[in-house]
């Protein structure tokens, strides 16, 4: 069954032990942060912090932050499970029918994803309580985050847009700087739909209508960080993830409907001639992204719950919570790059490399060239195509066995021969970059090399004992007086 909302989300987490209530007073500027970072770093539990000076609102953070807590979030066993959901669908989008009789056979197929489609509905409890005349962010505990951040931020807003030419939705996770009570930053990345739509109005010169869910269920608030293909809407994902369709409901000053389960509900517009410096952030990088400007999102109304619970996520060195996230999505998206890809094995992109800075990938080399040739692949996918450094490593490595990469890779490369640098767009957090948006990347080929690819030498053996030694030592261990091998 469904989270109802993220409060029925919250209080399962508490009946397995998995979250715990902060009672004392703290303070919403850096100290929720501090408690958090030492909870993420240790992974500890989710925290509900109940009394936050100045607001009486209460605080979720951490909600995400472990293995476990996003496998009872999405409702499976573990990340294969997740996985397993993933391949289900793609096999119902595979099924393309011949004759008149597939189409028949596939009738039932297309409406089991049909009922994942998002249902809109005349009201819900993200409107409890409607504020047009007067609407503020004064009520709400919004923190700020690390010491040099320019100012509160809001982290985890559901922030829902549309195309204006073709009406397709998008949700994303962009942050917002608050600048007053009624007037934040809206952080949308060069390469995001958001900011496709925003162009768009912007080339119409009108204002883009913008509706901001604070806290939905976990299936929503998973699919605003997916980086689907452009124009897919993430309500369908949710509703895929959830087993049932997200209710939304029609905000009250925009076009644009939300969840109608959220606790709290932003609505307002971007003006194209407007924009402000937002930043610094502490971001999930380890460091601060720098200043720059952005869209002004001004508010026209704020509805919620009556008693609503403010969610938010801190970021910073990892891990955090974010990592987490990030590691499912890496799941999620395994299967996809494996229908594009069969030979890739397996992904990895570790905390360190904060995802879009290293992806280690094994793969059944079939050809000369195959190394490379995945790399250039990968760099031509969504969002994929920041990838700082590629590492490709061959089906006998467990990419996720950092120091068996590390070895098998720094003895299989001839550094001007195997490394392959190219130029194209990078991450909009990638400080490094000679210039904004745009940069170098390098794929590793750390697989073994062929006389096809040029290496006229005999590659070596890997040192591996004979299976019978192995097993006699085994059988015969405890003999030897040791520890336990």
């Amino acid at each position: 069954m469904p989270y109802r909302d993220l409060r029925h989300f919250a209080e399962t987490l508490e009946a397995r032990g998995l979250l715990r209530r902060v009672r004392v007073p703290v303070d919403r500027d850096l100290e929720i942060s501090e408690i958090t970072d030492r909870v993420s770093k240790r992974n500890g539990p989710a925290l509900w912090f109940e009394s936050v000076k100045g607001s009486d609102v209460p605080l979720l953070i951490n909600a995400f932050g472990s293995v476990e807590r996003l496998c009872v979030a999405l409702d499976v066993e573990s990340f294969d499970g997740l996985a397993a959901k993933v391949e289900d669908l793609l096999t119902l989008a595979d099924d393309k029918p011949k004759t008149f009789f597939d189409k028949l056979k596939l009738l039932p197929k297309l409406g089991e994803i049909a009922r994942f489609f998002p249902k809109e509905v005349n009201e819900g409890p993200c409107q409890e309580l409607v504020e047009t005349a007067h609407p503020s962010l004064a009520a709400f505990p919004i923190p700020t985050c690390w010491p040099e951040d320019g100012g509160r931020y809001i982290t985890y807003p559901l922030v829902f847009t549309h195309d204006p030419e073709t009406g397709k939705r998008n949700c994303g996770t962009y942050r917002m700087q608050v600048y007053d009570e009624r007037t934040t930053a809206l952080h949308m990345h060069l390469h995001k739909d958001a900011m496709r739509h925003f162009q768009k109005s912007s080339e119409k010169r009108q204002r883009m209508e913008v509706a901001v869910a604070i806290g939905s269920d976990p299936a929503v608030c998973f699919a605003a960080i997916m980086p689907l293909p452009p124009d897919v809407d993430e309500m369908i994902l949710a509703g895929f993830l959830r087993g049932d369709p997200v209710k939304m409901v029609r905000a009250k000053t925009v076009d644009v409907l939300v969840p109608a389960n959220a606790e709290i509900v932003l609505e307002g517009y971007v003006d194209p001639a407007e924009s402000r410096v937002e930043g610094p952030f502490g971001d999930h990088t380890g460091f601060y992204s720098l200043a720059d400007d952005y869209p002004v999102f001004h508010l026209t109304a704020v509805t919620r719950r009556r008693q609503p619970i403010y969610h938010s996520i801190l970021v910073g060195r990892p891990p955090q919570e974010d990592c987490w996230l990030g590691r499912a999505i890496e799941r999620l998206a395994l299967p996809v790059m494996r229908r594009q890809f069969p030979e890739i094995v397996d992904v990895n992109m570790p905390f360190e490399g904060v995802f879009h800075n290293l992806m280690i990938v094994s793969i059944k080399k079939r050809y000369p060239g195959h190394a490379r040739k995945i790399m250039h692949g990968i760099w031509g996918l969504g969002q994929a195509m920041f990838t700082k450094v590629i590492v490709v490593v061959e089906d006998d490595t467990n990419v996720h066995d950092l120091g068996e990469v590390a070895w098998k890779a720094l003895n299989h490369i001839d550094p001007e021969r195997d490394l392959e640098f190219v130029m194209g767009p990078v991450e909009t957090l990638d400080h490094a970059s000679r210039l904004p948006w745009y940069g170098s990347k390098v794929g590793v080929d750390a697989t073994r090399k062929w006389k096809e690819e040029g290496f006229a030498r005999e590659w070596p053996n890997e040192i591996v004992m004979s299976p019978e030694v192995r097993d006699l030592v085994s059988r015969r261990w405890d003999e030897y007086g040791l520890s336990k091998p």
